[in-house]
């Protein structure tokens, strides 16, 4: 029950999103450079990867000369994170782009973009020094079959659509985890591979709030429903939905977030005309003001005349009747 109202909340979300990119283009600029920070710095400082706060912009957005290993990573999970951000929809999920997105974020050190070698267990330590093993994870030897059995389950899953897609990304990430593929950031990668899958299922929150800020913020829990989800996973029993539900949670969290941070920003002068003239560039043919006016909730008619009055003089524009129900075609761009 709770996945199911996940899900109608994230579908509900999902037609909300396709408002606010075309409504808003100039406001969602800022949030995009908000997140990219955000979730640069979250995603590994929940690895214990942390940096000068006062360098962080300067690392993020800046050339600087890199000063040390921590540097090198948090400027690698940036150019993962913007390669996802530019090309997602497109990027196909598949052993080659896990390998690229870990290579990125770790730096490019020497064993970047390739598997382990050794055993790397999920050891947890107490603070009296007492450490045990949580999970013991899929062998170097088989490491290889397993990866590319996570990949194929994906693919077929996602074209056979025997569960919905968003929790099949939810599998994808616990199973990723669970084989924990590289000597070390797994962590990361698996973050990175969420917001890639959550970007081929057509919700792109993440583009404009951090879901690694919020994993962060989550971060005792998310542990804890990893530990629930990974019990008897090598005997193929394991109970998944806490795992995936915490991810879904997030998920629910940056939508809301997203649609509350885009209604508190102001409307930055002229983004309205903005918002007129791309409507116009998208019209393929002729079209009507109606037309425009579906494209551009908000936006008041006699801005929308004004305008298109405007391009018309202009030579960009030309109308193909008078009246209400005039048509109009572009001239060019």
């Amino acid at each position: 029950m709770r996945t199911s109202w996940y899900l109608t909340d994230l579908a509900e979300a999902r037609g909300k999103q396709e408002l606010f990119t075309r409504q808003s283009p100039q406001k969602l600029k800022a949030l995009r450079e908000h997140a990219l920070v955000e979730s640069t710095v979250s995603s590994n400082r929940i690895e214990g990867v942390e940096v000068d706060r006062t360098r962080i912009g300067t690392i993020v957005f800046g050339k600087p000369a890199l000063r040390d290993r921590d540097e090198k990573e948090v400027r690698g999970y940036r150019d993962a994170l913007k390669l996802i951000h530019e090309r997602g929809a497109k990027m196909a999920i598949n052993e080659a782009t896990i390998k690229r997105l870990h290579k990125l974020c770790r730096g490019r050190i020497s064993d970047a973009g390739a598997y382990k070698e050794r055993d790397v267990d999920i050891i947890q330590t107490y603070p009296d020094g007492r450490s045990r093993v949580r999970f013991k994870t899929v062998s170097p030897l088989q490491t290889p079959a397993a990866m590319a059995e996570m990949v194929e389950l994906w693919q077929r899953g996602m074209k056979e659509k025997w569960v919905h897609p968003l929790v099949l990304a939810a599998a994808l990430n616990l199973d990723f985890l669970c084989i924990h593929p590289f000597r070390d950031g797994n962590g990361r990668v698996s973050r990175l591979l969420f917001l890639l899958s959550c970007y081929r299922c057509g919700i792109e929150a993440g583009r404009y709030v951090s879901l690694e800020r919020l994993i962060e913020q989550n971060k005792e829990r998310y542990y804890e429903v990893l530990e629930q989800s990974s019990h008897r996973w090598h005997e193929g029993t394991h109970d998944p939905w806490p795992a995936a539900n915490f991810l879904l949670f997030i998920l629910t969290q940056a939508c809301e977030e997203f649609e509350e941070r885009v209604g508190q920003l102001k409307s930055p002068r002229g983004e309205k005309t903005e918002t007129i003239l791309a409507a116009v560039n998208r019209q393929v043919g002729s079209f009507r003001v109606a037309d425009l006016q579906a494209e551009c909730p908000g936006v008041g008619l006699d801005l929308i005349r004004r305008v298109l009055a405007r391009l018309r003089k202009q030579k960009r524009i030309k109308a193909l009747g008078t009246g209400r129900g005039a048509r109009w075609k572009r001239l060019r761009n």
